[in-house]
């Protein structure tokens, strides 16, 4: 480890901020190791840059998963070869050692493979949950022990606060960039290891702060997409994974059962989606409401059938107890906690049933339910089938669709 590349690097930062006290390290610094996980955005870079300025010896490791981005030639793809090139160039730069990881092969079949499947079954998938569960908090955390590493450190923006039982998972300060929901799957002995430097700063500060260590990615725009799907075009990726599996239908009004279109793939469509359905003429604007794969049937029908009332979550985590405080949760990652209630035990991958207090809408099984006390994640799981708020009159119609 080169010690002078420490030392340059700590003068760079504003002497109101105190790098060692990112990391929670377990004795001084100088005696530490820290490996920080670089996808070659400027977030994890900053990582690594404070991590270095702290004088504990830092490893960067980064995982080729999906190198979808090069070969589009579109730059910002969290995998893509241009990342690597960057977060080799910053590594260089900070003067601390960089590995790359072939994980192609594990990545497909854990998370893309899923992708694909689940929209075939109509259903929502949040891919970066899975790698995080996957590749990047299991893999990561793997090679970080055997390196002998004090931590593991990451860019995600959430904060690790330790409680009176341990460590906890807390939304990050700035709310704008809050990670949260993507990591609900945390666990405990992850989080008494994991440690997220950049959970209490604002994203303009960190930005702030690439400039200030010189890093040539400083400006570079925050990926927008999923790594693999770097152009948004799902159905795409779908098509060609499970080319067999797409197959036409027709989109029928909830209500009234009546046929009012064509379509080519359940794989076109989200539980909410209102744009690109091309059934003009309705007297009011129409939503999805539930996907049928088995029979390729797209329901839609007014706002109001959107509504559900409670949900049923599967595969459930916990981080922690739960509190006597009232719980909250988001069914998706850009939408505002709601009070609910739970019913049954959650965590160890059991089945419960979240309640709302209010009817909720865009509830789509596929997606994640992240359930939270206040400021702190008490865990979550995915979502398996959604209760309608409004029962339909004609009974085959639903908004759930079963995971099998």
């Amino acid at each position: 480890m080169c010690k002078g590349a420490n030392m340059d690097i700590a003068t760079l930062f504003d002497s109101s901020l105190d790098p060692a006290s990112l990391f929670d390290l377990p004795r001084p610094a100088s005696e530490c190791r820290i490996v920080v996980a670089m996808s070659g955005g400027v977030d994890s870079s900053v990582v690594a840059a404070l991590a270095a300025a702290t004088g504990a010896e830092v490893i960067g490791i980064t995982l080729q998963l999906y190198d979808y981005g090069a070969a589009t030639g579109r730059k910002g793809a969290c995998c893509a070869g241009d990342d690597i090139s960057d977060a080799r160039a910053v590594s260089d730069r900070l003067g601390i050692a960089h590995y790359v990881f072939d994980h192609e092969s594990a990545f497909r079949e854990d998370v893309v493979e899923t992708f694909a499947d689940d929209y075939l079954q109509g259903r929502t998938p949040v891919p970066c949950i899975r790698c995080n569960m996957g590749p990047k908090f299991t893999d990561l955390l793997r090679m970080a022990r055997e390196l002998g590493a004090d931590c593991l450190a990451t860019g995600h923006y959430v904060r690790r606060e330790m409680g009176p039982a341990g460590a906890q998972l807390h939304r990050a300060i700035d709310p704008a960039r809050d990670q949260s929901y993507f990591l609900y799957a945390t666990t405990e002995a992850q989080l008494d290891y994991i440690r997220f430097p950049l959970g209490g700063l604002p994203k303009a500060q960190v930005r702030e702060l690439a400039e200030q260590a010189g890093l040539r990615n400083a400006a570079k725009p925050d990926s927008q997409d999923i790594c693999f799907v770097p152009d948004g075009d799902y159905a795409k990726i779908v098509k060609s994974l499970r080319p067999e599996g797409v197959k036409p239908g027709v989109i029928v009004h909830a209500e009234t059962g009546e046929t009012l279109g064509e379509h080519k793939g359940v794989i076109h469509f989200t539980v909410g989606q209102r744009r690109g359905l091309d059934i003009g003429g309705q007297p009011e604007p129409l939503y999805v409401i539930g996907l049928d794969a088995g029979t390729a049937q797209v329901r839609v029908g007014p706002k109001r059938l959107l509504a559900v009332g409670s949900a049923t979550l599967i595969g459930t985590n916990r981080i922690g107890s739960l509190p006597e405080t009232p719980l909250t949760a988001k069914v998706r990652s850009l939408s505002k906690p709601v009070p609910i209630e739970l019913e049954g035990s959650l965590g160890d991958g059991k089945t419960v049933k979240l309640r709302f207090a209010n009817p909720e809408f865009g509830v789509a099984p596929g997606q994640a339910a992240v359930i939270y006390a206040g400021e702190r994640v008490v865990g979550g799981g995915w979502i398996d089938a959604a209760e309608p708020a409004i029962q339909l009159i004609t009974p085959t119609l639903t908004t759930a669709v079963p995971i099998s």
